[in-house]
């Protein structure tokens, strides 16, 4: 016999019909006449032809044998179904059909006539080796090994659209027998199997080729599931990151909407929905495109849409299909949505939204070239399919959001929310011209007309206490060195201690009146350099002295090398004053921010620093009023009020009792700031905007016109302006302020000795009321009744 099976496989292949003609054997001996007859008459038809019982493997009998084998299987294969069914007879792992129904033969002739075979999906030689061990393990050794899989069938119909098609194989007529080369298996060499799934050579020696026969024939039912697979596909897709990130991505998903719809011109694009400016912009990634806005980067929703479709996808969510464009176009008179759509030459199109929790998010759209095609029927069949595409354009937006902070962060650093629309817009064009393959540049970001506000919150001499803090630290370091060489002295009389005692002596006479700017370093270099060294010696020749040394260094600070007790206690009231008032200001901003968006930012020094900025040009898509300035004037005055109360509540607290002292500079001219990206920081923009940046840097040191009182005090808050509106405008605040329980009656108005490049500056100055139980408003207090009430 001609050999024309495999011979790689565990099995090898006998086609025969015995078990088949054994159910007729029974069935001729029936009482029913009906039955019995049927059944002698396909016995008798195969009877001259002992080869089909015995089995055969040479194919050209299959021809040969042709109109009697369907005689046997006619009860498979019944005429009254043969359109509908798809079914085959066939030998197992193997592409040899020899019977089929006439569906299944029109499927294949639709993909490319009589000599078009199937092949399964993804199951490579291995796998089917594997897949045969698994069946002679259940079937002939008695062990149950699960290796099911699904398999399908791809195969195009003749609009070249690919259908797929599962299989569930039959196989009641077919029996596993061995031969002389299957050996015996024990548990051990099955164990051994479980654990080595991917080791072909294992499985081949344990199971050999060819050491088992299959004599029979297996049916094959198949069912289109081009539908759930298209799903699948999709879902697949969509889920996948390298899928979606792949080159071919976007080609893949219009084949298998092409599968889903059936059809062989469907295209599809996208769109994103900007809800801030609310147009639709292109998804820059590979292959993508829209064809709502075609070479547009982004249209305005009501230029892009007409009036249906921007209800039925912006305020419903919902489908919106055309069937045929032409008519739609015709009857509209030529609006923008159809006419474009037209121009492209399509016929039908389905507008799908895709939202999530009424938002929308963007746009699937999917176009054919024949009308009717897509229409409002077969919109429907996206039900299955919408919440992938949902879950992975958040996904996507979130990794676009991911992308666009990157670029933000690293360009900018960080971005205040209110502006952060601005950066990422440039973010998103810096991304794009990097996909495009041009030279990417991230562009400075100017905003103009923008209102400024400035304040501070300020530790009144913060340099005297850091130095008295330093003197005192540096008195005790040497006062303590003076004692260790005093006894050194007596010890040994040495002269070279009594000239460190001299030198020691005349470093605290230096220090003790004041700190000069020197003074602390040279203390330093001469304890590191002559004195530590010298003290080591020491340690090493007296133990008495060493115990004294040891004293000495266990109060030298170790990150600083010298003494650090008066300025660790100044250092950390500092740190808890910057702390409180940062942690106040920031909570009474977000509160801020909800009664209209402003850049803000402020900084910790000795004190705490703000600059906010308003306008419309920092909001964008709101409109904005001069009263929202006046608004977030008056909200800076009280809440800088509220920080004055929350730092004297702090003061009774603090190892070193800091007073601090308010300022509030007045901007009335609107300036332009911008985004410095060496300094990473807004800066004001321009020479003339500059005076407004050496007003605020000087305005804290300057002095009362004719006098040496300084500008602010203790106590009281001080409004620095150059216009009378604007000495108008803030005594209306202090006034309706003072009602709230904020100020005190008394106020006055002086003028500012001239500042260098700076002169006309004006300030009012308010005796703040302060009280001494939290949400105690009826207790207030001036600040000399509050110093008078915390030292009782």
């Amino acid at each position: 016999m001609k050999e024309n099976f495999r011979k790689d496989l565990p099995i090898s292949s006998l086609i025969s019909f015995d078990k088949l003609l054994k159910q007729y054997d029974v069935m001729a001996k029936s009482g029913n006449d009906t039955v019995s007859l049927k059944a002698r008459r396909i016995l008798e038809m195969a009877q001259p032809y002992p080869e089909l019982r015995e089995g055969f493997n040479d194919v050209s009998l299959l021809k040969k044998h042709k109109n009697v084998i369907n005689f046997i299987l006619q009860d498979i294969f019944p005429e009254v179904v043969t359109n509908n069914e798809i079914k085959t007879a066939s030998l197992p792992y193997s592409d040899i059909i020899f019977n089929s129904s006439k569906r299944f033969k029109k499927i294949l002739k639709d993909a490319g006539g009589e000599d078009f075979i199937p092949h399964m999906r993804n199951l490579h030689e291995d796998q089917m080796y594997i897949l045969a061990c698994t069946v002679v393990l259940n079937f002939h050794y008695g062990f149950n090994f699960d290796f099911k899989r699904p398999f399908f069938y791809d195969i195009p119909d003749k609009q070249g659209v690919m259908r797929h098609y599962r299989i569930l194989y039959n196989a009641d007529f077919i029996d596993i027998l061995p031969t002389k080369t299957a050996k015996k298996l024990t548990q051990s060499d099955v164990d051994e199997l479980l654990d080595n799934f991917e080791n072909i050579e294992l499985w081949k020696e344990k199971i050999p080729p060819n050491s088992f026969v299959s004599k029979g024939f297996v049916i094959s039912n198949m069912f289109d599931v081009t539908a759930e697979h298209s799903i699948s596909e999709i879902k697949s897709s969509l889920i996948a990151n390298d899928k979606r990130n792949s080159d071919n991505f976007m080609g893949d998903l219009q084949e298998t909407f092409r599968s889903f719809f059936n059809t062989p011109d469907i295209q599809v694009g996208f769109v994103e929905y900007n809800p801030k400016a609310n147009q639709f912009e292109k998804v820059f990634a590979n292959g993508m495109e829209s064809f709502l806005l075609g070479e547009n980067d982004a249209l305005h929703c009501t230029s892009a849409l007409c009036k249906s479709s921007y209800q039925k996808l912006l305020e419903e969510n919902s489908y919106f299909a055309i069937s045929d464009i032409d008519r739609s176009c015709k009857a509209s008179g030529g609006e923008s949505l159809y006419s474009g759509l037209k121009e492209k030459n399509i016929k039908s199109a389905i507008l799908a939204p895709i939202a999530a929790k009424g938002e929308l998010l963007g746009v699937l759209e999917l176009v054919a070239y024949e009308a009717n095609v897509l229409n409002s029927i077969n919109a429907n069949k996206l039900e299955d399919v919408m919440p992938f595409i949902v879950s992975a354009v958040l996904r996507t937006k979130e990794e676009q959001s991911n992308l666009v902070d990157a670029v933000i962060q690293n360009e900018c650093t960080s971005v205040h929310d209110s502006v952060y629309w601005r950066f990422e817009e440039e973010a998103k064009r810096f991304i794009k011209d990097n996909l495009e393959g041009t030279q990417p540049t991230f562009r400075e970001i100017v905003f103009k007309d923008v209102y400024p506000l400035y304040g501070q919150v300020d530790i009144k001499n913060s340099s005297q206490a850091r130095n008295i803090a330093i003197q005192r630290d540096l008195m005790i370091q040497l006062s303590t060195i003076n004692t260790v060489l005093e006894a050194a002295w007596q010890k040994r009389k040495l002269p070279i201690y009594e000239e460190l005692m001299f030198r020691v002596n005349n470093h605290i006479d230096s220090i003790k009146e004041s700190l000069h700017t020197n003074s602390e370093q040279s203390i330093f270099n001469f304890v590191m350099d002559e004195i530590n060294p010298v003290f080591s010696h020491l340690k090493k020749v007296d133990e008495e002295l060493n115990n004294q040394i040891l004293f000495y260094e266990s109060s030298v600070d170790m990150g600083t090398d010298s003494y650090y007790d008066h300025r660790r206690n100044y250092d950390e009231s500092v740190t808890r004053i910057n702390m409180c008032l940062a942690s106040l200001m920031d909570k009474k901003q977000k509160g801020a921010q909800k009664m209209f968006p402003h850049y803000f930012e402020r900084y910790k020094t000795d004190g705490v620093e703000h600059n906010m900025y308003i306008g419309n040009e920092i909001v964008g898509d709101q409109d904005f009023d001069m009263l929202y300035l006046n608004n977030l004037r008056l909200w800076q005055l009280q809440v800088m009020c509220e920080m004055e109360n929350a730092h004297y509540a702090l003061k009774p607290k603090l190892s070193v009792p800091l007073d601090v002292a308010s300022l509030v500079l007045v901007y009335s001219t609107s300036l332009s700031i911008r985004f410095r990206m060496d300094e990473k920081r807004f800066d004001v923009d321009g020479t003339y905007n500059a005076r407004y940046e050496i007003i605020k840097k000087r305005i804290d040191k300057s002095f009362i016109k004719g006098t040496n009182e300084r500008l602010t005090q203790a106590g009281k808050m001080v409004i620095v302006y150059s216009q009378k509106k604007d000495e108008l405008e803030y005594l209306r605040y202090i006034t309706f302020l003072r009602s709230k329980g904020y100020f005190t009656g008394k106020v006055e108005i002086v003028e500012l000795e001239g500042l260098q490049g700076v002169s006309g500056l004006k300030a009012i100055r308010a005796d703040i009321l302060y009280k001494t139980k939290e949400n105690d408003l009826e207790m207030t207090y001036t600040y000399d009744d509050l110093m008078n009430e915390l030292k009782a």
